[in-house]
């Protein structure tokens, strides 16, 4: 993926190098399969991490050239969503798009849905229309959760964007509410419906973003399949040791998750990412 030296997005607020706490009493293994949890379930786990009663001070930390990197890597990527669901919005909705912001934090902070940290993993939040992402994620993406490549990491911000349009077609209000009025396992149903949906704006993006800028080719696509797949429920429960058990999903399998990618990577409608009118998920 071609990024270096392209425009990036305003509609970025860096919290980065702020103060925030942070504890640790597990370690190895035990520690990966936590985090592998909280990344993509949902789960926030950082009070299981600091269940040893180990606490560490409030410290701030150094913005690196890496962090830097990785800041201007993501406000490219944000423009180009931007410039990508204005055209959409208006040949396909008939109205302007109304962009997110995104919030780049390291290690902890704050949102109206709730405390964001590294164990919550990257997450979208209706009620201020922010996307929230440490970028220390890209590091496990690729390390621990074998998603490898710029595009790989693209797609991450792509899809918590997808959320953002979600929210702006009116879909995400409707769904969270139903969800609040239902059981676990019918309210986790329907959260797989949103991820994939997701997952299926994030295939339309990619495809805008190839023909548009021409600086995305095969090998990138390939890398964000790649993701959609590392990132199953029923992958990452394998990865943390535990067997599959399909009515706690919420975001989707890894076959699910590069299908509906790949969806709409290959149509570029927003009306064949209907996930929720289809019996075939």
């Amino acid at each position: 993926m071609d990024w270096r030296g392209r425009r990036g997005s305003r509609n970025i607020e860096d919290r980065r190098g702020q103060t925030s706490r942070g504890g640790a009493a597990v370690g190895g293994v035990g520690m990966v399969a936590l985090l592998i949890i909280g990344y993509f379930l949902g789960i926030d786990v950082t009070p299981l991490l600091q269940d040893g009663g180990i606490s560490q001070p409030v410290e701030s930390r150094e913005i690196t050239e890496a962090d830097r990197a990785a800041g201007e890597f993501v406000s490219v990527t944000l423009a180009d969503t931007e410039e990508i669901w204005a055209d959409v919005f208006r040949e396909q909705v008939g109205r302007a798009y109304q962009p997110a912001k995104l919030v780049l934090f390291t290690g902890a902070t704050q949102s109206p849905c709730g405390g964001a940290s590294g164990a919550t993993g990257p997450f979208y939040c209706p009620t201020d229309k922010k996307a929230y992402l440490d970028t220390d994620f890209f590091v496990t993406l690729e390390k621990r959760l074998g998603a490898k490549g710029d595009f790989a990491a693209a797609y991450v911000v792509a899809h918590e964007i997808a959320h953002h349009v979600q929210n702006e077609l009116g879909i995400l209000s409707k769904a969270n509410q139903i969800r609040s009025q239902v059981s676990e396992a019918e309210s986790n149903a329907i959260s797989v419906r949103i991820e994939l949906q997701a997952d299926c704006l994030s295939g339309i993006w990619a495809r805008r973003a190839a023909q548009a800028f021409g600086s995305i080719d095969r090998g990138d696509i390939e890398e964000a399949v790649n993701a959609a797949r590392q990132i199953g429920d029923d992958t990452l429960q394998r990865a943390s040791g535990q067997r599959p058990m399909p009515h706690t999903f919420t975001h989707g399998t890894s076959e699910q998750r590069a299908r509906w990618f790949v969806t709409g990577l290959g149509s570029g409608q927003l009306s064949d990412c209907d996930t929720f009118s289809t019996d075939d998920l």
